[in-house]
């Protein structure tokens, strides 16, 4: 069957090319229907939409026979399913019933969606449905939950806090890093400051009996998503993007703080010179050489990490731990309802069939990462992360702000200060820069 189902994503994805350009049923909000029937949905190729096939599957061969629905997929490209979904809404296109978000897009797209109201989201970590709502509104039900851990190599750390003569060295360089003496802990006892000095001590400008070449990587390319875990950093030290009055907050000392933060790892040579182009692959490059001993990373760096096929000089070596700062941008990969369906009532069916635990199970078991706690607990043993994953979002999970230019400020905000954050830019001008762009993304 879900060879079936690939087959019909083939000729689905040929069809709204075309409706893109001159959609065949453009016009007013849709109307309901009478709740049967085909309807369509929009996924990427990769994980998610081999995981959303087996669910597909499951669904048109049992629950959809019993509501009278029918589900074919439509699989675009990951580098522009989002822009081709834009050209479908701005048509006020029919073709497709249920569209794939994000969190970080969800408040752009807002003003093509229908409310999801009716479909029961109480299975979800609280932190992945904050970050699909907009204006009181939940607008997109979670897929897939990505969050942010700290990696790092679990025998270079257990024979820091065994051995006498290297933590004498830990406590002096911790001293000069902070001006305070720091025993060493261990990785899931960390703080910010904890991370410095750590990120010191196992750099060879600082230590020249360090195992490896530097402490760290940090994602600091100019590039939206690593300003999700640059947040981490802000948010760990007490800021926001805006304030209580939903005002940009960016010119703040706690902003400030997060950017010099980055910058006096990077320019005192404690992390990797690759950090000023690097974003995900580069950080599981850098581990899987040894040449780090560990970094803030995204959890689906995990199990290829300690995958000996893939990473053979570290796999079995590599542990996890929550962000040093004690938080975790969480946001979701998730699917919405076209505004403009004509089957809406049938398209509400299969949502609230997705929003269930038993689904979702489906989801997880085929290579997903659903954002339901139960769901990731009791599959752990296909995924070791999983049960990280939901203590860590549980306990640590935050959203940043949904507005309709959500998007545009994650990359407004990488272009102002992914600069300062490897010290090419004075840390106050960028911050400033940043707070004024992201004020006029408020409020346009």
């Amino acid at each position: 069957m879900k060879k079936q189902v690939l087959a019909v994503i083939g000729a689905a994805a040929l069809a709204i090319g075309g409706a893109g350009c001159s959609p065949s049923t453009p016009g007013a909000a849709g109307a309901s229907g009478d709740g049967t029937g085909l309807i369509r949905v929009v996924l990427w190729p990769g994980p998610e939409g081999d995981a959303m096939a087996d669910v597909v599957d499951q669904y048109n061969s049992g629950q959809g026979k019993t509501d009278g629905v029918e589900v074919q997929m439509t699989l675009l490209s990951r580098q522009d399913t989002f822009s081709k979904e834009a050209t479908l809404m701005a048509a006020k296109s029919s073709e497709q019933d249920i569209y794939f978000v994000a969190s970080y897009n969800v408040g752009q797209f807002a003003a093509s969606l229908t409310p999801l109201n009716s479909v029961d989201a109480s299975h979800y970590f609280p932190a992945a449905i904050e970050g699909l709502q907009y204006q009181g509104e939940q607008y997109a039900l979670p897929l897939d939950v990505s969050n942010h851990f700290l990696l790092y190599r679990k025998d270079l750390i257990d024979s820091l806090l065994s051995d006498s003569a290297q933590q004498a060295m830990y406590k002096t360089i911790s001293a000069k890093v902070l001006g305070t003496v720091r025993a060493p802990k261990p990785a899931d006892q960390w703080d910010l400051d904890d991370f410095k000095a750590m990120s010191a001590y196992f750099s060879k400008t600082e230590n020249p009996d360090s195992p490896t070449q530097y402490g760290t990587i940090l994602q600091s390319k100019n590039l939206l998503y690593n300003v999700m875990l640059w947040d981490d950093v802000l948010w760990g030290l007490g800021g926001s993007w805006t304030d209580a009055d939903n005002k940009a907050a960016l010119d703040t000392p706690e902003a400030q703080q997060a950017v010099q933060f980055y910058a006096d790892i990077y320019t005192k040579k404690w992390a990797s010179p690759d950090s000023a182009q690097a974003e995900f692959p580069e950080t599981q490059a850098a581990i899987k050489s040894g040449s780090v001993a560990f970094a803030l990373q995204w959890s689906a760096g995990f199990a290829e990490l300690n995958d000996p096929a893939q990473s053979p000089d570290v796999a079995g070596k590599i542990a996890i731990a929550g962000m040093p700062g004690g938080k975790t941008h969480v946001h979701a990969l998730a699917i919405a309802l076209n505004k403009y369906s004509r089957n809406q009532a049938a398209a509400t069916k299969f949502l609230s069939y997705l929003a269930q635990p038993a689904a979702m199970d489906i989801y997880a078991k085929s290579g997903g990462i659903p954002a339901m706690p139960q769901v990731l607990s009791d599959n752990q043993g296909i995924n070791p992360v999983f049960a990280e994953v939901a203590n860590s979002i549980d306990k640590y999970g935050y959203a940043e702000p949904v507005f309709p230019k959500s998007f545009d400020a994650y990359s407004q905000l990488a272009e102002d200060l992914s600069g300062a954050w490897v010290g090419s830019t004075p840390v106050a001008d960028a911050c400033a820069t940043a707070n004024k762009n992201l004020e006029a993304l408020l409020a346009s």
